[in-house]
């Protein structure tokens, strides 16, 4: 029987000024773990005359981890975080009862030609915490739990898993693991993880059960604890879940929550500018179809 529940295809999608490839949320897969949204963003060389833009727009119910490969993106938000993330670190940004945040280019490298490529990740919220305090934390790449197992290089990113803790402050059981690999090897982490689990390939190829998978594919293991898989030269692969929430989170645009209603009203109060403002950036993105 095989391990791998459902194989997801990156798909195009437009987030304004900039192309990214959506993973999650899938039709037949919604979440895995408290893991609801992941976007793949890049790689792109964006030219002296053009920037990163996501001006401010709002989050509710959940946690934001931005995970760049190359690349620098200026974060500010509404409750007045200013921060550059650079490859390697962790944005992590709580929404709670609401947010509002926006990610442009540096000022000092507008003007110039620059590459842009990383994860956009969104962590649904515990039930009890939905409507918490909004809170920002940046952890830098040096503070990552990295760490060689064999011939395996392995960085675990966010949460708790393979002995190690990360220092990221999440908020419910889950993982976000990087490995690479520099030869084709069998990687076996069975037993060793818990609740739902997939892997997105980032570069190079996977094995898995006699097919072979590579770049832009997210795997869905049927069970966690039986999670094994063959390398390729040069692969680098991203290893995320955890244990799922008993209640279903929904998601409209920006917002995601256990309840619909709350959701219907965050996109009202945003039609309606009651949301806080983000120091410094005066933009403002429009819920979709707004005329």
């Amino acid at each position: 029987m095989s391990n791998t529940e459902l194989i997801i295809e990156e798909r195009a999608r437009d987030i304004g000024n900039f192309m990214v490839g959506r993973l999650l949320p899938f039709r037949r897969k919604r979440a895995v773990g408290p893991f609801v949204f992941i976007d793949h963003m890049g790689p792109a060389v964006l030219d002296a005359e053009h920037n990163l833009e996501v001006g401010p727009h709002p989050h509710i119910g959940l946690s934001t981890l931005t995970f760049l490969f190359e690349g620098t993106v200026r974060h500010r938000d509404s409750i007045g975080s200013d921060c550059e993330i650079k490859p390697g670190a962790v944005n992590w940004m709580t929404a709670g009862k609401g947010v509002v945040h926006s990610e442009r280019t540096p000022d000092d490298l507008r003007g110039t030609s620059k590459k842009l490529h990383g994860m956009q990740i969104w962590v649904g919220l515990p039930k009890e915490l939905e409507d918490c305090e909004p809170h920002f934390t940046h952890v830098p790449a040096s503070d990552i739990p990295a760490w060689r197992e064999g011939d395996l290089d392995l960085k675990l990113i966010a949460g708790e898993a393979l002995g190690k803790k990360s220092p990221v402050p999440v908020h419910s059981e889950l993982y976000f693991i990087e490995i690479k690999s520099t030869k084709p090897q069998t990687v076996s982490l069975a037993g060793r993880l818990f609740g739902e689990s997939a892997l997105y390939i980032l570069e190079g190829e996977v094995y898995v059960e006699g097919q072979t998978f590579g770049p832009k594919q997210l795997l869905v293991a049927v069970d966690s604890d039986l999670c094994e898989f063959k390398t390729g030269k040069n692969t680098t692969v991203y290893l995320f879940g955890g244990e799922p929430f008993p209640e279903e989170r929904y998601i409209d645009w920006n917002f995601v929550y256990s309840h619909k209603a709350v959701i219907k009203r965050a996109v009202k109060d945003w039609k309606d500018r009651k949301f806080p403002d983000v120091p410094g950036d005066d933009g403002y993105v429009p819920y979709p179809g707004t005329k």
